[in-house]
């Protein structure tokens, strides 16, 4: 099986429609599957439910989609860099569900693990609680999270092989290795792709399996999110 596609846009093709729930790797502005997003703003899909972990910034990553009103809901940890994120939810335009960030990556981990939902401390007492089901253990109070198993997850990784296996790059390997587990079908987009064999075993960080389309991006866009240099003395 090819996994292969020459572009983003015919990765996409056949696989993404108006209403999924996707997910979305990425942390800030790292590990963001750039040429994915362009390629799905292009798609012109529209009543998105979207999880990431934040929503980009405002003209760039998720912030694309929120321009172009592609996105009717987010599942999110962080939302706090994005000015027209802000405007559309306090307006009443875009709806949220904040999730605490390790729930978040907890509810994607066990969607890719076959889990249904777990219970967790986090929360509890609060808003994220509020019409969930909450149990006593051993005299502590849990809340029941529900696990996310998206319809597509768009993926950022450094290296895939031919058959998927994934090498990621530093820190770029923060949610990209659950959202990939979590979806039915996963695209990612590498910026160097290699033949089955090459890639040590024993560096894989991800197995091909949960892979099922690989697209190339040879020049990623790179931000710093907060360039931060020492005055000079």
């Amino acid at each position: 099986m090819n996994k292969v596609y020459p572009s983003a846009a015919e990765a996409l093709k056949g696989v993404v429609a108006d209403g999924q729930l996707i997910a979305v790797g990425g942390f800030g502005l790292c590990g963001i599957p750039e040429a994915l997003i362009d390629a799905l703003q292009a798609s012109g899909v529209k009543n998105l439910t979207a999880i990431s972990n934040n929503a980009g910034v405002d003209g760039f990553g998720l912030g694309k989609l929120l321009n172009t009103r592609q996105i009717k809901k987010m599942i999110s940890s962080y939302v706090g860099e994005n000015k027209e994120f802000e405007r559309q939810y306090l307006s009443g335009e875009l709806e949220l569900e904040f999730t605490p960030q390790g729930t978040l990556a907890e509810k994607l981990r066990a969607g890719g693990a076959g889990i249904p939902a777990f219970f967790t401390k986090t929360g509890v007492g609060t808003i994220v609680a509020d019409g969930k089901e909450v149990r006593e253990f051993d005299g502590a109070k849990y809340v029941m999270e529900r696990s996310l198993n998206p319809a597509v997850s768009l993926v950022k990784a450094w290296i895939a092989d031919k058959a998927g296996n994934l090498v990621f790059n530093k820190t770029a390997r923060n949610f990209n290795p659950n959202v990939a587990q979590a979806g039915r079908i996963t695209i990612v987009e590498v910026e160097k792709i290699v033949e089955i064999g090459e890639l040590d075993p024993d560096q894989i960080h991800l197995p091909g399996i949960f892979v099922h389309r690989i697209v190339l991006n040879t020049t990623p866009e790179k931000r710093i999110e907060q360039r931060t240099v020492t005055k000079a003395a």
